[in-house]
């Protein structure tokens, strides 16, 4: 299709504009997809420019180009595209983007992406930015919305950025290339903005981690993906005498409904999957779980009340290193667990390989799922917390550092913590604990603490309304923080980072991250219980 500048379109043609930019009542200004070969119509400026696969390609990486098109009268402007970063230069204004309001090659504001971060530009002046992962050789859907003052970023449908500058009342679309190397396609300029900040929005941030106030926008193209049957994170590694976390495979299955059957099957010392059918209401306070167990709910709307699960032998500080008798390979599954006189779970002395995957958690009067004492090899993945204060303690006291130092080896990914007040969590001693993918809204408390020298990986995290998101003040030594390609909006305090830690995860296991800016959609949509 040639590029195309609309001077009035039918009203099938706005409506279903309207529906695929999620607004109502926007006119298409201008598109082009590059499908026939060319760039008619477009003014360029630096690198070297050609359609080549049915994309715009800019393909050099010394110089800042820029290619726009369309009216300097446009004003009210919604610039949508999608963008691949190919190559970075050395300048360290580079980065790849939108452009909107252009009076100039060198007068525009832009949504761009740089190697760490998603900003907000006045020309090479950055108004506000927040920390975001970008990979060369991945598209991004990048969308810059100009109502009068405000300006309001998207990528992959979810908003990321917000604020107000009145310096470019109108002007062309475009991209941007500055320094670097890219493919471009699919431009839509519609006369639309959408939302924009009220006049109160923050001006320029200079923190690389904090974005100004602006609500989160779930995007309901955001699909729910095949969960899946495995264990990942840390519950996959080989350790300790246990490959992977299976549960109760390859031992029989049972289907429970009463708190008598419910107890003796996880009593039962061999491999066995408990099917559990409707709410059991359990006598209080906890109940120890044996291992080579899994426990998965039917449905959405199984669980237990009443009573939490305890998996792990009975406390005791003479143990400085894991028993050979240690309660290993337990899976717990979508299950709803509320109204715990104690804990909704507690993991404790060097239990090993559990996997805590799709429950929704809270109403608890202590922690809704602890781990302590030495336990490893855990991941604790796409569950809803929900009415929690003292949510996920990691570490239960700062004198445990015999059993603690050197394990304490959790991953948390792809939670939703809706509203629960503290220790999201909260981690004593761990290292490298690996927080990643997690939507965090409406914290009253705050989200992930480090102390007693402990190191937190966090990573591609949503931070929304959330009062200190990361922390290592909260009591004892401080810890240790390593935080990339979050987003955090809402709030005005910091993700904060300090120091770094002496291994990775990917030393222990692989694993992909989705881009912060779809956790929202991603996360409500897929966590909790009824989601596998």
């Amino acid at each position: 299709m040639r590029a195309k500048v609309i001077v009035a379109v039918t009203t099938a043609v706005v409506t279903a504009t309207a529906l695929w930019m999620g607004t109502a009542n926007a006119a298409t200004l201008f598109s082009d997809d590059f499908n026939d070969g060319n760039a008619d119509g477009w003014t360029r400026s630096g690198g070297t420019w050609v359609v080549s696969s049915g994309a715009y390609t800019q393909t050099g990486t010394g110089s800042d180009a820029k290619a726009q098109a369309g009216s300097t009268s446009w004003t009210a402007q919604s610039v949508t595209a999608r963008v691949r970063p190919t190559a970075w230069g050395s300048n360290s204004n580079r980065a790849v983007g939108v452009a909107a309001r252009a009076t100039g090659l060198s007068t525009f504001y832009s949504l761009v992406l740089t190697q760490s971060a998603v900003q907000i530009r006045r020309g090479t002046t950055v108004l506000t930015s927040a920390s975001f992962s970008v990979s060369t050789g991945t598209w991004y859907t990048l969308k810059l919305n100009a109502s009068g003052q405000g300006l309001t970023g998207f990528v992959n449908g979810g908003q990321v950025l917000s604020t107000v500058d009145g310096a470019l009342a109108s002007g062309r679309a475009g991209f941007v290339a500055g320094y670097a190397a890219a493919q471009f396609d699919d431009i839509l300029v519609t006369d639309e903005a959408g939302p924009s900040p009220s006049p109160s929005a923050s001006s320029p941030n200079p923190s690389p981690s904090v974005s100004p106030s602006g609500s989160p926008s779930p995007t309901p193209s955001v699909s729910i993906p095949p969960m899946p049957n495995v264990a990942d994170g840390y519950a996959g590694v080989n350790a300790w005498g246990q490959n992977g976390t299976s549960g109760g495979a390859g031992g029989s299955t049972v289907d429970v409904n009463s708190a008598s059957a419910f107890l003796s099957a996880i009593a039962n010392p061999n491999p066995l999957v408990i099917r559990v059918n409707g709410m059991i209401s359990l006598p209080g306070p906890m109940h120890d779980v044996t291992s080579h167990k899994t426990i998965i709910g039917v449905g959405a709307n199984s669980g237990l009340t009443g009573g939490g699960l305890n998996i792990g032998l009975p406390l005791s500080d003479s143990i400085t290193s894991p028993p050979a008798n240690a309660v290993r390979n337990v899976i717990v599954r979508n299950l709803n667990i509320t109204n715990c006189p104690d804990d909704c779970i507690n993991v404790q002395m060097f239990s090993h390989h559990i996997w805590i995957d799709h429950n929704q958690l809270g109403n608890q009067n202590d922690g809704a799922l602890d781990v302590k004492r030495g336990s490893s090899y855990v991941t604790i993945s796409w569950n809803r917390f929900a009415n929690s204060d003292k949510n996920m303690l990691l570490g239960h006291d700062d004198s445990n550092d015999a059993q603690d130092v050197g394990r304490l080896k959790v991953t948390y990914h792809h939670n939703f913590l809706d509203g629960s007040n503290q220790r999201n969590p909260r981690v004593r001693f761990g290292e490298p604990v690996h927080i990643y993918n997690n939507y965090y809204l409406h914290i009253t408390g705050y989200g992930a603490a480090s102390q007693m020298n402990a190191c937190l990986v966090v990573e591609n995290n949503y931070f929304d309304d959330v009062e200190k998101p990361t922390r290592n003040d909260v009591g004892g030594t401080a810890g240790r923080i390593e935080a990339r390609g979050n987003i955090n909006v809402n709030t005005e305090d910091p993700i904060v980072t300090a120091g770094s830690c002496t291994s990775q995860p990917r030393d222990y296991y692989s694993y992909t991250l989705d881009p912060a800016a779809n956790i929202p959609a991603l996360v409500s949509a897929g966590a909790g219980v009824g989601k596998i």
